[in-house]
């Protein structure tokens, strides 16, 4: 292929530039923003989950609590009135009343064994209730965390899509001013060879493989015309001339 000597010479100018977008892409990937969020992301996901069980946890103690309580009702109910019976006099058969008192010593064991179920539920209502708090806590700190994170993100990939922008525009430029066919080789170069398509042959040294050119190797890039485009005998990439 031939192209004039001027427009080899820009290939480097857009080497530069498409080696400066690689970086800024790279950039923009490898914020450690990125992993940092997606981190967040599952430890919220995995509290939530928390939550949601904790809660169901809560709702059931709530109800073990009222049955307790509701079981406490009639048997306290039942004492008063066994109580009030025997306070006020109106059982006079002595066994009646011997019956009477046993039943109440009965309803006060049997109140000291629910009043120990409900206060062993409502021990265990506290502690499901304080997980229940300290899960949606460490959950709104997680979300406190992302937000900032995702805001910290958002800054830097600002400011680096603001620099691509430039890149791409400066790039647009160049293969505007470029034959067709020199950007298109220059384009399927770098595509095989991860994104440098052409460099300078800077002495004996080519600029994008940094190997040197062996010696009938270089007799014959400099003994080619000047708007011969050559090919690096070892990478196969553009190899530009300088100006002299």
């Amino acid at each position: 292929m031939l192209a004039a000597p001027q427009a080899q010479r820009r290939l480097l100018d857009l080497q530069a530039i498409d080696t400066a977008i690689a970086q800024l892409e790279h950039r923009r990937k490898a914020l450690p923003e990125h992993a940092q969020i997606a981190e967040g992301q599952k430890t919220r996901a995995q509290l939530s989950e928390s939550i949601v069980a904790a809660n169901t946890v809560v709702g059931d103690l709530e109800l073990d609590l009222q049955k307790a309580e509701a079981d406490l009702v009639p048997v306290r109910e039942r004492l008063a009135r066994d109580q009030q019976r025997v306070d006020s006099g109106t059982v006079t058969d002595g066994k009646q009343l011997t019956a009477l008192i046993d039943e109440i010593e009965h309803l006060k064991r049997r109140i000291s064994d629910l009043e120990d179920v409900e206060l062993e539920v409502m021990e265990s209502h506290e502690a499901a209730t304080g997980k229940h708090t300290m899960l949606v806590t460490e959950r709104t700190e997680i979300e406190d965390s992302l937000r900032a994170l995702i805001a910290r993100r958002n800054e830097q990939t600002a400011v680096i899509d603001a620099d691509l922008a430039q890149q791409r525009t400066a790039r647009e430029k160049i293969t505007a001013e470029l034959p067709a066919e020199l950007v298109a080789l220059y384009g399927r170069i770098a595509e095989r060879n991860g994104g440098v398509g052409a460099g300078a042959l800077q002495g004996r040294r080519c600029g994008a493989c940094q190997l040197e050119a062996t010696a009938s190797a270089l007799a014959a890039y400099q003994s080619a015309a000047a708007d011969e485009v050559l090919r690096c005998e070892e990478c196969d990439r553009i190899l530009v001339r300088e100006a002299d």
